[in-house]
């Protein structure tokens, strides 16, 4: 072509001489399932590198940081010791006064711990409805992670580094496995917060676009409104639509030709080819209008403090069974204080508990029956914990990355069973120690990845979501 020559191009033509181009299996991908291809190609499934345990993750995301000592990890000490001034050294405390060992007043829980199930496991009054799962759930009381604020604890819980631009957790496994769903992606965040890292949650920093994680709503939205925005409208014939996508095809495919190995071209025709796919299922598996009464009360959708996440835990269910294989769904909000952040008023976590504890257990309960949860890994937790002691010597406390308890259910994790230890006080890990990097690489180990092998060559070295750190923390696995 004669680059002094008007840019002419007419579609058929287009298609035509990219026969043998990239266009060409974008668009075949329309009309057929695409073949299976290399890394960075069509997000089909990959098979993993080890016997999985698990096929996809659900994330419920906290965000904020529940007070560990206020829900699963029981300290009858902080109740003998309330009141008290001790020192308390942390990072936060030194960042705030300037000074160690600085005297704080001991703070007991509002709420009273009980044991529940076979396994005997303390749950606080705050979960009456997750209590009933105990012996489905694996608790790790000892988490300790990076950063004292939300942002780079944030982005920490969901990249694995606290301050540069990584790939999210979700765009490494879309990236490691694929889809088992080509009408679908392979990551999906329901409600993600705009703050305290906001797309970079789900982004794909450097890896393919293609396996960023597609946003459904935002935090703070009410649920009966999640959904895909730009949907065709159903009276628009299909023919229309098909011809209109044939000639956006044609343009990007031309484009493509022009700067090969372009990944953000690649991934926006991926992205059309992706989305004519999703027309046909997308907005089923997001309507629960077909829903049993009685699986929408177990989810406590209908009622008004449970209503919100109630849907967004069904839709996650929904997805996961479609084959989505990282869904995330967060408890959040787009302020500067997240939902969980009790800095001066701790009874706040009754609104929250309250607001989630039924519509958790409701998914539990429900993957159980339909026999999902034996590969379904579900994962509870918010970016850290909080302080033993009462911030400022008032109602609230403080962050605290040093101790804190997520628990995991499904998935090939042992059930009804706890690692690890928190100091009398609940502030510190003090046995069995499992840092965030070590969590994402046992998460990654559940789903038949090896975390050392899961890298991509970016700016002259290879990365990884674990970079050069994190152990499976072995005593879980089921």
């Amino acid at each position: 072509m004669n680059s002094n020559a008007p840019f002419l191009l007419n579609r058929r033509a287009a298609l035509s001489s990219l026969a043998c181009g990239f266009g060409s299996l974008a668009l075949t991908g329309l009309i057929t399932q695409p073949a299976l291809g290399g890394v960075g190609g069509a997000l089909s499934t990959r098979l993993p590198s080890l016997a999985p345990r698990a096929k996809r993750i659900i994330f419920l995301f906290m965000q904020g940081g529940p007070s560990q000592v206020d829900t699963f990890d029981y300290k009858p000490l902080l109740e003998a010791r309330d009141g008290q001034k001790l020192p308390f050294d942390d990072p936060r405390t030194v960042a705030n006064t300037g000074t160690r060992g600085t005297d704080q007043r001991v703070l007991k829980s509002p709420w009273r711990f009980r044991q529940h199930g076979q396994s005997g496991r303390w749950v606080s009054e705050l979960f009456p409805h997750t209590a009933g799962h105990v012996d489905d759930l694996c608790f790790i009381r000892s988490m300790h992670t990076e950063g004292v604020a939300h942002g780079p604890a944030t982005l920490f819980l969901h990249c694995g580094s606290a301050n540069f631009i990584r790939p999210s957790m979700g765009a490494w496994i879309s990236y490691g496995l694929g889809t088992e769903n080509q009408n679908l992606p392979g990551f999906v965040t329901i409600a993600p917060s705009l703050g305290n890292g906001g797309a970079r949650n789900f982004g794909n920093a450097f890896l393919p676009a293609m396996h960023q994680g597609t946003a459904v709503g935002t935090a703070g939205q009410p649920a009966r409104e999640l959904g895909l925005r730009h949907l065709p409208s159903a009276g628009k014939p299909t023919s229309a639509r098909r011809r209109q996508l044939e000639l956006l095809q044609a343009i990007n495919a031309e484009q493509a030709s022009q700067h090969p190995g372009d990944s953000e071209i690649e991934a926006v025709i991926n992205s059309y080819e992706l989305a004519w796919r999703m027309q046909s299922q997308a907005p089923g598996v997001l309507d629960l209008a077909s829903e049993s009464p009685s699986t929408l009360a177990m989810y406590g959708i209908g009622e008004k403090d449970t209503d919100d996440f109630g849907r967004q835990c069904l839709m996650a269910r929904r997805l996961c069974e479609e084959g989505v294989r990282f869904v995330q769904v967060t408890y959040g909000d787009n302020t500067a204080n997240p939902r969980w952040d009790q800095h001066s008023n701790l009874i706040k976590h009754e609104d929250h508990a309250r607001a989630v504890d039924k519509p958790v257990a409701g998914l539990l309960a429900d993957l159980r029956t339909r026999g999902l949860l034996e590969d379904t890994l579900v994962w509870w937790g918010g970016e850290f914990g909080r302080t033993p002691y009462a911030e400022k010597n008032g109602t609230g406390r403080d962050h605290n990355p040093g101790g804190f308890t997520v628990w995991l259910a499904g998935g090939g994790v042992k059930p009804g069973f706890v690692l690890g230890e928190t100091d009398e006080f609940g502030h510190h890990a003090v046995a069995d120690k499992v840092h965030m990097h070590d969590l994402h690489a046992t998460l990654l180990h559940l789903l038949g990845i090896e975390h050392e092998k899961l890298t991509f060559r970016f700016d002259g070295r290879d990365h990884r979501l674990t970079d050069v750190h994190g152990h499976i923390v072995k005593e879980i696995l089921g």
